[in-house]
């Protein structure tokens, strides 16, 4: 196997005090596209905003394609990893266009014109995103999906080896969602990394080549989807039971209850037969 894109050794992130991510060991090659899932609260988001470079760990290392993150000037971490936050908030009025074109930063700098390489990088992220068509509008006049798209779009812009997506389905339709995940894929196929913050295990299991699952800062367990979203994983870590099946040989993932659910049924259950 090839030299990890991403690796990440025994690292602890705390935050107000409290440990969020603890003695995380992982990595993330080129071609792949990785899930980190787990309940809310496991660290997920904490975790890739430290791979970013956005939070310092108190312990532990990462680092870009054998490289220090600690040591990697802001301009040259930007040309290698792209981040796309779960927060699709846009404070300023500014043009879709305008918006993916700042994806293009690290390569020419604030102010310069752009070149027919950044021009070429702009128009083919609206297109994937399907934004193309207002992209002369203002980002703030969009709904929450159409925002979501045009962010997302920026950071394809950024065209980095390294993309890290927080939940970038949130707020999509599921036409658009699924074109999402398809570009992912897309990506992985050409020789990137992704790495995605999942919430729905269905999109996990269909789309991501390996999943880590996290539980109170913690790995608990990783591998592909049918290896890691198991009867007892899923009660573990995430306190449900599921239903796990096929259709058209798309893996699919439908929660049914929580523990407390199954336990008060079966509770009921006794109770009747008394």
């Amino acid at each position: 196997m090839t030299n990890p894109m991403i690796t990440t050794k025994q690292v602890s992130v705390e935050l107000g005090g409290q440990r969020i991510i603890d003695g995380v060991s992982l990595e993330a090659y080129a071609g792949e596209v990785v899930g980190l899932v787990g309940p809310n609260g496991a660290g997920k988001t904490t975790l890739l905003r430290a791979i970013s470079g956005l939070l310092y760990p108190v312990s532990g290392s990462i680092a870009l394609e054998g490289e220090d993150i600690a040591q990697m000037a802001p301009r040259l971490r930007a040309q290698k990893l792209a981040l796309l936050p779960q927060d699709h908030v846009v404070h300023w009025a500014i043009s879709v266009e305008d918006l993916v074109a700042l994806g293009r930063l690290p390569y020419r700098g604030f102010g310069a014109a752009l070149s027919p390489a950044d021009r070429a990088a702009i128009s083919n992220a609206l297109a994937a995103m399907d934004v193309a068509d207002f992209a002369k509008r203002s980002v703030i006049e969009l709904s929450g999906g159409e925002r979501a798209r045009a962010l997302i779009a920026r950071a394809l812009a950024q065209e980095t080896p390294i993309l890290l997506a927080d939940e970038p389905a949130a707020g999509l339709d599921a036409v658009h969602q699924l074109d999402l995940f398809g570009h992912l894929r897309g990506l992985a196929e050409q020789g990137r990394c992704v790495v995605v913050v999942l919430h729905d295990l269905t999109m996990a299991s269909r789309f991501c080549d390996r999943l880590i699952v996290l539980d109170h800062g913690k790995v608990h367990a990783s591998g592909g989807a049918a290896k890691v979203l198991t009867s007892k994983v899923l009660k573990t870590v995430y306190g449900i039971t599921a239903y796990r099946g096929t259709a058209d040989g798309v893996p699919f993932v439908v929660p049914l209850k929580t523990l407390a659910e199954t336990s008060t049924t079966a509770r009921d259950a006794a109770d009747r037969s008394n």
